[in-house]
């Protein structure tokens, strides 16, 4: 029999505490009474992750080990482990002891009783990563960047906790970033696509190990990832308004050169008012190209 629910484990030099994890989270999907495959994915660690990961591996009977010759990221190893998972719930989470991963069978029974919604989320209710003092800032302004551009409320935009069905993240799978950001891109591909998200609160603590996030690169690449899902999904989102704001100023701004100097309208105003054409045009464009792949 196939199992029901499939955990994705990304592992990447966890060598101190990884087994630890695979014991959490095989402890709590034995009780919960679920069938469950865990696919523990080792990123090509440089340390001894894989060695201890197969040297585990008799002891738990629903743990596939599964080697990367070489380190791809987080987003390639979901990828990859959504690809091959045969549940029909799909679990991601992290090996770094940071999330509370007894609670996974919380979120799957959320699915299991609400056939409306597509995706639990664990909703992080504390920060305790590295550059703590930028990243809570950085990350409020993000989400609620996104929550302008989706429409949608977003208690936490990157949580590396969360479960979701697998047929209706297939499609979405391909527009997965290789790094952090691929937890990002998954929830934007959702809501830009009206599918249910629910979030479930819950604690994280303070990471195992050394972090891999790097505060400047990482940021940039989360903002990045936002513009070009909403751009994916819905251009007249993120093109129109500075469109039609352009429009207006150049208006009154013709307005204004007329009444100031008749017959005359300043280059500026005209150069303004052509933008604001151009980029709804683009807008307009772009929107009639998602229109015309979701009809394909």
């Amino acid at each position: 029999m196939s199992p029901y629910v499939s955990v994705i484990l990304p592992c990447y030099n966890e060598e101190g505490h990884v087994i630890a994890e695979v014991e959490r989270i095989t402890r709590a999907m034995d009780e919960s009474g679920y069938t469950y495959e865990l696919l523990a994915i080792d990123d090509g660690s440089t340390d001894q992750t894989l060695a201890k990961l197969h040297e585990a591996s008799p002891r738990f009977p629903q743990l596939q080990v599964i080697p990367m010759r070489r380190n791809g990221g987080s987003g390639v190893v979901r990828r990859i482990g959504t690809q091959r998972a045969q549940g029909e719930i799909v679990v991601w989470t992290d090996a770094d002891m940071t999330y509370p991963n007894e609670q996974i069978p919380e979120l799957v029974r959320v699915l299991e009783k609400d056939s409306m919604v597509d995706q639990v989320v664990g909703a992080r209710t504390s920060e305790q990563g590295s550059y703590k003092f930028l990243r809570v800032p950085a990350k409020w302004f993000i989400r609620k960047f996104a929550e302008r551009l989706t429409g949608a409320k977003i208690p936490d935009l990157n949580s590396g906790l969360r479960a979701f069905r697998r047929e209706v993240a297939l499609p979405y799978l391909r527009l997965l970033p290789p790094g952090f950001s691929c937890v990002t891109t998954i929830t934007l591909a959702f809501l830009s696509n009206n599918h249910e998200i629910q979030y479930v609160p819950v604690d994280y603590a303070q990471r195992a190990g050394k972090s891999k996030f790097k505060f400047i690169s990482d940021a940039y690449k989360y903002i990045l990832q936002v513009l070009r899902m909403v751009m994916y999904f819905n251009p007249l989102k993120v093109l129109m308004p500075p469109a039609l704001t352009l429009l207006a100023i150049g208006g009154l701004k013709a307005i204004y050169d007329v009444v100031v100097h008749p017959v005359h309208i300043a280059q500026d105003t005209v150069l303004i008012f052509i933008t604001g054409l151009l980029i709804g045009s683009l807008a307009l464009l772009g929107d009639l190209v998602v229109r015309s792949r979701a009809e394909t």
